[in-house]
């Protein structure tokens, strides 16, 4: 039931990317000074003007999320009433986890704590060093079931699209339908561009960053200096792995790889706790899990308002500016391959299935890590007068590997563990990226191995750009430049949830027989979309019969 894309917009949205990308890094490259300060001015405006906004977005994504799940909604099957997930629970939940929030758990998990230790707002302070329950609890918070509600809202809108509607699975199918007939031509072309531009970006300054943490973890148990040979180093190695899993397929590659990341997270939450301080963290989880429960209304809701009554002269004056706008910009610039590849696994769980899987499941594992290895950090931290603390201040991405080396016995295998850990992740989110990327300029036809190979090596090549010639300093600020393309996004995804909500109440009996029909593998008669492309007619009794077959096994499009 999907459209086919008029040749013209095809065009555009193939070629316009790559060029706005190539001029971007062009312009950070030759001009790195002027562009820091534009995109610094530029995300000092939208922290100043729009805290507010990203802090009610978060709040409505988690809402649908709750209403979709217990809403009579919640029952309806991702792909029609006899479709089978695909995937294992222990497969699902693996690649849920690795493409969502694998990469930047691993960087945070301690980094956060650690920088927020001393001052956080919301949070009571009780007793001397009081504050550092509060730095647990804000790193809950941001990692845990707001960011993940707000990945899940999006991959709903996407998965029920493509699943029950067979739209292919783009944001411009997801979301046009809301529009006046005459404005979804050139608003689907926008609102795809958006996408991939914010994909490309988004995973090639976290390609130079993963070079960066991978290469620090290296030096934490070989003494080798990290530095620009080897992460060109690092990044061919990613590149090549992660160009085998895109060529065999979700089902192989990206199972495999999420696989072995659960199992290797595991193996180090474990090893932590048991090697670490085990009572100090019982008794901090005990004690953070409820201070999170009774402050996560008030953190959900904090604007810093003070600081609306003037003008902000910078974002770095603004708490919110260093941390949640920050966050919740990231998470929906990342939101475009993240959702599109959580939407592509999940047939066949039902909406509350789906929703439950997406949002509960992994915020529970965030808080069991933080709760490990961030608590571990700051205990650490004050064995060793604040080392810990000087190391992160220094370096963001050797914060986990200067806290693993204290820990008794395991400590060394840990630390090659950790750095396993922080190639993996990164491998299947670019995996996961790169799989709906070529949907995005693909679709309605399904992406080759080969196309998906030469998306490995494009983003690895703009990443080797950025580093080779500017190092850190370039790619944060494109990193920043990306999280600024988040502000326009978001009104993207508000009107791709209220086109959700829209299509949900508007399921009656006869868009439940074209889910049937969509999703049916046997021989069906062929259905006639209506001009509007709201539901179908059916044709005259003597009419062809085709072979309807599932989303994503074979093109659907009209």
């Amino acid at each position: 039931m999907g459209r086919q894309i008029p040749p013209l917009d095809r065009l555009l949205i193939t070629i316009i990317p790559p060029v706005l990308i190539v001029a971007a890094v062009i312009w950070v490259i030759v001009n790195p000074n002027g562009a820091a300060e534009t995109i610094s001015m530029l995300r000092t405006f939208v922290t100043g003007e729009f805290t507010w906004l990203f802090i009610m977005y978060s709040l409505i994504a988690l809402i649908v999320c709750i209403w979709a799940a217990f809403s009579k909604f919640g029952k309806v099957r991702l792909g029609g009433p006899k479709a089978k997930p695909t995937h294992g629970r222990f497969a699902w939940y693996s690649m849920l986890f690795a493409c969502g929030q694998g990469i930047g758990l691993i960087f945070w998990s301690v980094a956060e704590p650690i920088m927020l230790r001393d001052e956080n707002p919301v949070i009571p302070v009780v007793g001397a060093g009081g504050a550092e329950e509060g730095a647990i609890v804000w790193t809950y918070f941001h990692w845990g079931l707001t960011a993940w509600a707000m990945y899940c809202v999006v991959a709903l809108c996407l998965a029920y699209s493509h699943h029950n509607l067979g739209k292919t699975l783009t944001f411009r199918e997801a979301t046009v339908d809301i529009l006046p007939k005459k404005a979804r031509r050139p608003a689907g072309v926008v609102i795809e561009l958006l996408a991939i531009i914010a994909t490309v970006l988004g995973l090639a300054t976290s390609f130079g960053f993963a070079a960066m943490q991978f290469s620090s973890g290296i030096t934490s148990f070989t003494g080798i200096e990290s530095g620009p040979v080897m992460w060109m180093i690092v990044i061919g190695a990613f590149a090549v792995v992660t160009g085998i899993s895109a060529y065999i397929g979700i089902n192989k590659g990206m199972a495999r790889l999420s696989a072995v990341n659960s199992i290797l997270s595991i193996v180090l939450v474990v090893a932590v706790f048991v090697f670490g301080p085990t009572i100090y963290m019982l008794s901090t989880m005990t004690q953070t899990f409820g201070t999170f429960g009774q402050n996560f209304l008030s953190m959900s809701f904090f604007t810093d308002f003070q600081l609306a009554a003037g003008s902000l002269d910078t974002w770095q004056d603004s708490w919110n500016g260093w941390w949640t706008v920050f966050i919740w910009c990231w998470v929906i610039a990342f939101s475009p391959f993240v959702a599109g590849f959580i939407a592509r696994i999940s047939r066949g769980r039902t909406i509350r299935e789906f929703v439950l899987g997406v949002t509960v499941i992994p915020s529970l594992i965030v808080m069991v890590w933080v709760g490990v290895i961030g608590v571990a950090a700051i205990y650490y931290d004050d064995q060793l007068d604040r080392s810990i603390s000087e190391q992160v201040a220094g370096d963001t991405s050797s914060g986990l590997f200067v806290m693993l080396d204290q820990i008794p016995v395991v400590g060394t295998i840990l630390l090659v563990a950790a750095t396993v850990l922080v190639a993996t992740y990164y491998i299947t989110s670019l995996d996961s990226g790169t799989y709906a990327l070529g949907e995005f300029v693909t679709a309605p036809r399904k992406s080759s191995p080969i196309f998906r190979v030469v998306l490995v090596l494009s983003i690895g090549t703009v990443a080797t750009v950025l580093l080779s010639i500017g190092g850190e300093a370039v790619v944060d600020t494109v990193q920043t430049g990306t999280i600024i393309g988040a502000f326009p996004f978001s009104f993207v995804i508000l009107l791709m949830i209220a086109n959700l909500i829209r299509r949900l109440h508007k399921r009656n009996k006869k868009i439940r027989r074209m889910e049937r029909a969509i999703n049916d593998p046997n021989p069906h008669r062929v259905l006639i979309p209506d001009p509007d492309g709201e539901g179908f007619t059916e044709p005259a009794d003597d009419a062809t019969t085709v072979a309807s077959r599932p989303p994503g096994s074979a093109d659907h499009s009209s």
